[in-house]
């Protein structure tokens, strides 16, 4: 169903994968468009319980596309250093594919995004997701396939 990577020597081991998914701070999204162009964002995410989450507004061009088309590509990269002497990119990267569905606010995984990008304002944090989670959607991707690469 899926392919299998090109230069299988440059694949991560699935636990590296994961903790760098684990670590980014952005992700970049991939939806495909009713006239049939893919789309793509970044977003600010979270991987936890072996998912992707990220919050939305409740109406746009990437939630219009998971309405329509749940398949979606999800891409992070890190440790990126450019070696000019050798006219090369070293690099760790992870692209996955996974179906997405539209949740409603949660607190839980609300709070989990504060922890990632407001660590040294968790508890002001809370408060805000406890007034405010009821009007947030979220987006979940569940992983199908997971493949990470790397030129170190």
């Amino acid at each position: 169903m899926f392919r299998p990577m090109r230069r299988i020597k440059n694949q991560m081991n699935d636990i590296d994968a994961l903790k760098l998914l684990g670590n980014c701070k952005e992700g970049t999204l991939g939806t495909i468009s009713e006239n049939g162009y893919p789309y793509t964002v970044v977003v600010n995410y979270v991987f936890y319980n072996g998912k992707i989450y990220f919050h939305s507004a409740k109406e746009g061009h990437k939630i219009d596309n998971i309405i329509k088309n749940n398949k979606v590509s999800f891409s992070v990269f890190g440790n990126v250093e450019i070696v000019e002497a050798e006219f090369t990119t070293k690099y760790q990267s992870v692209t996955l594919f996974g179906k997405a569905k539209i949740l409603p606010g949660n607190s839980e995984i609300l709070k989990e995004l504060i922890k990632k990008y407001s660590g040294n304002f968790v508890q002001k944090g809370n408060k805000y997701v406890e007034e405010s989670y009821a009007t947030t959607i979220l987006v979940e991707i569940e992983i199908e396939h997971l493949t990470g690469k790397e030129s170190l």
